[in-house]
């Protein structure tokens, strides 16, 4: 893209809460309609930031799509709802009589790029939870399966398969980087994982910059919500499996899901809608994790387990199952070299 155009983004919704929407409002910046601005981008359209409604939305669509306004991405956020029977009549948009997913597989056709912002857009999502009656699917997956709307082969006029910015919802970072990445032609197809997520956040993982790693290092465990100990071994907690750097890079600068006492749930994972058991419970075989950490085996994972938690100082084995610190590190006379 020339760096004397802006980058076109259109950003459309379909079957989901809007909350990924919500999630970008509290970008770091008060002001990231600026901030995109300076990136050379220029937002042609959103459902809750643009004053264009009806008519002139409509306009704008027929536009991008024969040619009269250049579409560089096109950002969809929620589910692509293809029911009943495959026809897409359960979300029409407004005005035109056609089916979501109609316009949506037209405009990927001259977009340059395709980004998928939340899981929904990226799998199905909560959209598609369990019998999934309205027939949710993501723009280029079912779940993990490739496919989806508009296929496995699918790729948009830069070259890239869709862009799955995966979460539940999205951290706003996440989108503004990926958006700035597409507009400086620095996202190429070696950036994204296997799941065409952005590997600067997917090659993370939550795990990684938890406040509650002592705990977990030493497998003291927390038993009810408003313990400080690790959540893995009975909350229900994912954090060692989901790919985000959601401890690293802090929503609002200031927190993340384990840091305000919630287990990690995997959001940014296809199927994470659903897990087959509880959300705050941890299933076990024989008294062991189902789910381990990533890329440990399972013999490794008890042996380890089993030093460390006969290795628990008294400290952190009590502060565990406590909403508070009740008992402090110990002051220990040294001598710096």
């Amino acid at each position: 893209m020339s760096a004397q155009q802006p980058t076109t983004v259109l950003w459309l919704q379909s079957g989901g809460c809007g909350g990924c929407s919500m999630s970008l409002l509290c970008a770091d910046t008060p002001d990231f309609q600026r901030q995109l601005r300076t990136a050379g981008i220029d937002l042609l359209w959103h459902p809750s930031l643009s004053l264009d409604s009806g008519s002139e939305l409509i306009d704008l669509l027929e536009r991008c799509l024969d040619g009269r306004q250049r579409l560089d991405v096109l950002c969809v956020e929620g589910a692509v709802l293809r029911g009943p029977h495959g026809s897409g009549r359960f979300h029409v948009l407004a005005g035109t009589g056609q089916p979501m997913m109609r316009w949506l597989e037209r405009l990927a056709a001259v977009a340059r790029y395709v980004v998928a912002v939340g899981s929904c857009a990226a799998w199905g999502g909560l959209s598609a939870t369990g019998a999934n009656p309205t027939e949710a699917c993501g723009l280029q997956h079912e779940d993990e399966r490739p496919g989806g709307l508009l296929g496995a082969a699918y790729r948009a006029g830069g070259g890239l398969p869709v862009v799955n910015v995966a979460g539940c919802p999205t951290h706003p970072g996440w989108v503004l980087d990926t958006l700035m990445a597409l507009a400086g032609d620095a996202l190429h197809a070696a950036d994204l994982d296997a799941l065409h997520r952005p590997r600067f956040y997917a090659d993370k993982l939550v795990h990684h910059g938890c406040t509650r790693n002592e705990f977990y290092e030493f497998k003291a465990s927390a038993e009810k919500p408003s313990d400080l100990g690790c959540m893995m071994e009975h909350m229900g907690c994912k954090g060692t499996q989901a790919h985000a750097d959601c401890n690293t890079r802090l929503w609002n600068g200031e927190g993340s899901c384990t840091r305000g006492g919630y287990a990690c749930v995997s959001c940014t994972e296809p199927g994470f809608q659903n897990p087959g058991h509880a959300f705050d419970r941890t299933p076990k075989l024989a008294g062991i994790p189902i789910g381990l950490p990533t890329d440990m085996p399972k013999a490794w994972f008890v042996a380890l387990a089993s030093l460390s938690k006969s290795a628990t100082p008294r400290r952190v084995k009590d502060n565990a199952t406590a909403d508070h610190v009740v008992v402090a590190p110990a002051i220990k006379r040294t001598r710096l070299k």
